[in-house]
């Protein structure tokens, strides 16, 4: 039986859908994405299911091989580490260019009053979401778009690892909203240190969940 989309173009609904599953981990890291078996899950044609995956590969939430299936991106101890130091280089670097002119984006303020929201009812697929927007508005909202382009680059990853937080638990839905609250706040107090180091340790928190995540679930010779 295919599984109902919501109304949309029928493209955009697929993908939807299918980022939806990857950032739940209804579709888990390492599991094989084929065309034919999103035509099915769908009921849609193999050239719109192709659309949705190989835009999902683009973006870094799938990753294919040369001559081989797509496949939802397992990250090891050494990608999480990776990822989340250059995040942080990126993201501080954007909240010291939005706090110096004391900007806050109107679409950052939309997404954390979402969080609350999604937070309030412990929706962990809307929070996911919601944090995703919130990070992602505070650094297309800011002045440089060299920055902007470097972040896109790494944002497929970094959604994922944010899925996984809300999928695991791994932090309390009030406890992020208070700390994105507190990077607002430091960015319209105009002060370019206090935002960077907001979003530096916001971050390191997430990236410590992750890996002690990681290691609870994985053998040392696993970890290598």
């Amino acid at each position: 039986m295919s599984e109902s989309l919501k109304t949309t173009s029928l493209p955009e609904a697929v993908y939807d859908a299918m980022r939806s599953s990857i950032l739940t981990m209804q579709i888990a890291p390492d599991e094989v994405v084929t065309e034919t078996a999103v035509a099915l899950r769908f009921g849609v044609a193999r050239p719109t299911a192709k659309a949705a995956i190989e835009r999902l590969v683009i973006e870094g939430l799938l990753r294919r091989q040369a001559h081989r299936a797509a496949r939802v991106p397992q990250l090891s101890r050494l990608d999480i580490e990776d990822l989340y130091a250059n995040r942080a280089l990126i993201e501080g670097e954007a909240l010291r260019n939005l706090a110096a002119a004391s900007s806050v984006p109107a679409a950052a303020l939309s997404a954390q009053r979402d969080l609350v929201a999604s937070a309030e009812v412990d929706d962990r697929a809307a929070l996911a979401r919601d944090d995703i927007a919130f990070h992602r508005a505070l650094v297309t909202g800011q002045s440089s778009e060299r920055l902007a382009r470097m972040h896109s680059l790494i944002m497929g990853e970094v959604e994922l690892g944010i899925g996984q937080v809300q999928s695991h638990q791994l932090m309390k839905p009030l406890e992020i909203v208070a700390q994105h609250q507190a990077i607002l706040d430091a960015v319209s107090d105009g002060d370019p240190a206090r935002a960077a180091d907001l979003t530096r340790r916001h971050i390191a928190n997430a990236r410590d969940r992750l890996l002690s995540k990681y290691d609870a679930d994985h053998t040392p010779e696993e970890s290598r």
